[in-house]
C-alpha cells in the first residue's frame, strides 16, 4: 500500500485528484490574488484548463527573481496573497543563501496543509506518536524547523526543542530524554557525533533510530549517509526536502535510500530541461518544478525551484507509492554547479568523494573565478587520529582526479580551524 496516499490505485487516480484541486485553486486565485491573476491574464491562460498537459502548456513559469521583484515594488510581503491580510497568521523568511531573502505569509489553512505534507514525511520514516524527538536547532524565521516541530506535536510525538544550547547540551538533553529521533541538517548530526567524541559521550549510550535530515543535499549522498549511520552507532539516516516557498515537498523511499518521492496528493511536479524548459528527456538531470495544490494563501504555479533532479522511470516503485521518484535525491543546485576546464563540477559530487575517502573531519572548497577559467582547490580538516596529514590530502586529489580527471590542489590545515554549521553549510567559498 503507497505511503500517505491509500486511495490512490495508480498515475490516472492521482492525475484526476491533481486536476479537481488544479481547477480549484486557480478559480480560487482569480481574481482574488493579484500576482497570479495579472500573470495568468497575460499569458492568455485564464483558469479554464481541461487536464495537466493544457496546464503546462498554457501556464507560465513563475520564477524566484519575479517574487523578489513583486515584494520589492509592494513591500513588506508582495502582491502573491489571496486574501486580506488579516487572514494570515504566519510569517517566514528564506535563508537567502544564493540571494536575498523573500519573506512568505501562511493562513491557518495553508500552514495545517503543510503539517500534513509533513506527517507524510513522518509516517514514511516510521516515526509514531511512541517517538520522541529532538529538533537540533534555533527556532527563527525558517518554515522547516516550525512545521517539524508542530507537525510532531499533532502526531502524539513527545517534542524536544534544542533552541538556546549548545552542542553539548543538546547531545547530553537528547541521551538524557531517551530522544528516538533527531532532526537536523545532515552537517549538524555529523557535527553532534564530533563533539560527543571531544567530551568523551558515547553514543551508543544513545537512543536515536532514525535521523531525518534536511537543508542540504548531504542524506542523498551515499558517501555522506553511511558516514552520519557509522557515527551514530547504526541510526537510520532519512532524508526529506523542501522550501519556505513551497513546505514540505519529498520523503526518502522506505525500500530505496537516496531515492525521494514528492508528495503528489500535494504537488504537481515537472522536470524540465534547463535552457529549453521542456520536459526533461528521460533519465537526464533537469530542473523540478513545482505547483502546490493546498496552499491558496501563498500559492505557487509552476515553480522553478532551481533544484537539479533526475527523475525515475513511471513504473511503480518497489514501495509501492505512485509518486515521482526522483533518483540520487536533490542532486544540486542550478545556481551551485561550476565549470572546471569544461567539466561540470557539482557539490554534492565533490562531497561524495570527500566523505569516501575517509579521515577527514571537515573541508571547504575555493572557487576562483576571476580568472578565464574557473579553478578548484580543497582544505581539509584530517579527523583524530590521522596524522599523516600529507598521505591524506594525496589521497583525496587521487580520489578526485580519478572522479572528474582534474587536477585540484588540497592542503590541509590544523585541527578545528574550518567552521562549523548548525543549519545550511556554506563550504563552497568564490574567492
Amino acid at each position: 500500500m503507497p505511503l500517505t496516499a491509500p486511495f490512490f490505485a495508480g498515475r490516472a487516480a492521482l492525475e484526476a485528484h491533481q486536476l479537481a484541486r488544479l481547477q480549484a485553486l486557480l478559480q480560487t486565485l482569480v481574481p482574488a490574488n493579484p500576482f497570479y491573476t495579472h500573470k495568468l491574464q497575460a499569458a492568455g491562460a485564464g483558469t479554464g484548463i481541461g487536464n495537466l498537459s493544457d496546464f503546462r502548456q498554457r501556464v507560465p513559469f513563475t520564477h524566484k527573481a519575479e517574487l523578489l521583484a513583486d515584494q520589492r515594488s509592494n513591500p513588506p510581503y508582495g502582491t502573491n496573497l489571496t486574501y486580506l491580510l488579516d487572514r494570515y497568521t504566519r510569517l517566514w523568511q528564506t535563508s537567502a543563501t544564493s540571494g536575498n531573502p523573500m519573506r512568505w505569509l501562511d493562513t491557518p489553512e495553508s500552514h495545517s496543509w503543510m503539517l500534513d505534507n509533513w506527517a507524510a514525511v513522518y509516517e514514511a520514516a516510521g516515526v509514531t506518536a511512541k517517538d520522541r524527538v529532538f529538533f537540533a536547532f534555533s527556532f527563527g524565521l525558517f518554515l522547516g524547523f516550525w512545521t517539524a516541530f508542530e507537525s510532531a506535536a499533532r502526531i502524539g510525538c513527545l517534542c524536544l526543542p534544542g533552541g538556546g544550547m549548545r552542542s553539548a547540551a543538546r547531545l547530553q538533553t537528547i541521551i538524557d530524554n531517551q530522544a528516538t529521533v533527531l532532526c537536523c541538517t545532515p552537517t549538524y548530526a555529523i557535527r553532534l557525533a564530533e563533539v560527543a567524541a571531544e567530551e568523551g559521550m558515547d553514543l551508543s549510550r544513545s537512543q536515536i533510530r532514525t535521523i531525518i535530515v534536511a537543508g542540504e543535499p548531504g542524506g542523498g549522498i551515499p558517501a555522506t549517509r553511511t558516514h552520519i549511520e557509522d557515527l551514530w552507532k547504526g541510526a537510520r539516516l532519512f532524508d526529506h526536502h523542501g522550501m519556505t516557498e513551497t513546505g514540505p515537498v519529498s520523503y526518502q523511499c522506505p525500500r530505496r535510500p537516496g531515492v525521494l518521492h514528492v508528495i503528489e496528493s500535494a504537488f504537481i511536479p515537472e522536470v524540465v530541461d534547463l535552457e529549453t524548459g521542456l520536459a526533461a528527456a528521460p533519465g537526464a538531470v533537469g530542473e523540478l518544478v513545482l505547483t502546490n495544490l493546498g496552499r491558496l494563501g501563498s500559492p505557487l504555479l509552476r515553480y522553478r525551484t532551481g533544484d537539479l533532479v533526475r527523475a525515475g522511470d513511471e513504473s511503480p516503485c518497489v514501495c509501492a507509492s505512485p509518486y515521482l521518484a526522483l533518483e540520487g535525491g536533490i542532486l544540486g543546485r542550478s545556481d551551485d554547479m561550476v565549470i572546471v576546464r569544461g567539466v561540470n563540477v557539482y557539490p554534492t559530487a565533490v562531497e561524495e568523494v570527500v566523505r569516501s575517502c575517509g579521515g577527514i573531519a571537515e573541508y571547504r572548497v575555493e572557487v576562483r573565478s576571476g580568472l578565464a577559467l574557473s579553478e578548484l582547490s580543497l582544505q581539509i580538516e584530517p579527523a583524530p587520529g590521522h596524522d599523516d596529514t600529507s598521505a591524506l590530502a594525496s589521497r583525496l586529489e587521487s580520489s578526485l582526479h580519478k572522479a572528474f580527471s582534474l587536477r585540484i590542489p588540497v592542503s590541509t590545515v590544523s585541527p578545528g580551524s574550518l567552521p562549523r554549521f548548525e543549519l545550511k553549510a556554506k563550504r563552497w567559498i568564490r574567492v
